[in-house]
């Protein structure tokens, strides 16, 4: 079935600003102008919507992400210039919506994070083989474990029973995560590059 770009958008919009479990296909089809028996027919129950619309926000993200290594050659900036998509997409598991899969549909959400880690993991290995040509990133590491470690860090802002979000911010956390992979990968003269990099951006 051809996916209807257009509608997917706007099931994550209400998925995202209300929930997944509060939100009903009688809102869907409302916020469609559709009937509801119009939306069955599309889709046979609400677990099979919510997939293709996770499957949707994801493969947006990733795209967007991508994009980026035809603009940026440096290995070292392309990792500051995902950094700002990388938050974006990780708002997939953002407050309620994250809330609401993680207790009402685990499976969906646990699929869904698998797919989303195989995929990133994908994308830093190629940075780091990137690094590690032009001479700015370790050679001894274990470049698909890092990947995957990485991005559990990322993700685990909304989730860690030991993080105050009152006291540290989304975008701080993530900064500072980026910066600890950042250390932990690079040689010394991919650290000279990276304190070089760090000290000509603003604040």
């Amino acid at each position: 079935m051809e996916k209807d770009i257009g509608m997917l958008e706007k099931i994550l919009g209400l998925f995202l600003k209300d929930g997944v479990k509060t939100v009903t296909m009688d809102d869907i089809a409302k916020e469609l102008a559709m009937s509801k028996k119009t939306l069955y027919l599309k889709y046979k129950n609400k677990e099979e919507l919510l997939e293709d619309v996770l499957a949707f926000g994801l493969e947006k993200a990733i795209i967007k992400i991508r994009n980026l290594d035809d603009k940026v050659e440096n290995a070292i900036e392309r990792m500051f210039a995902r950094d700002e998509e990388f938050e974006n997409a990780s708002r997939t598991n953002d407050s309620i919506m994250l809330r609401q899969l993680v207790k009402y549909y685990p499976h969906i959400f646990n699929a869904h994070m698998l797919l989303f880690s195989e995929k990133l993991s994908e994308m830093l290995m190629h940075n780091i083989a990137r690094g590690r040509e032009q001479g700015l990133y370790r050679e001894n590491f274990d470049s698909e474990i890092y990947s995957k470690m990485f991005f559990q860090l990322m993700m685990t802002y909304d989730i860690s029973p030991y993080l105050d979000r009152e006291q540290v911010s989304r975008t701080y956390y993530h900064k500072e995560a980026l910066l600890l992979y950042m250390y932990a990968i690079t040689n010394e003269e991919g650290k000279k590059h990276l304190e070089r990099f760090k000290n000509s951006k603003p604040d």
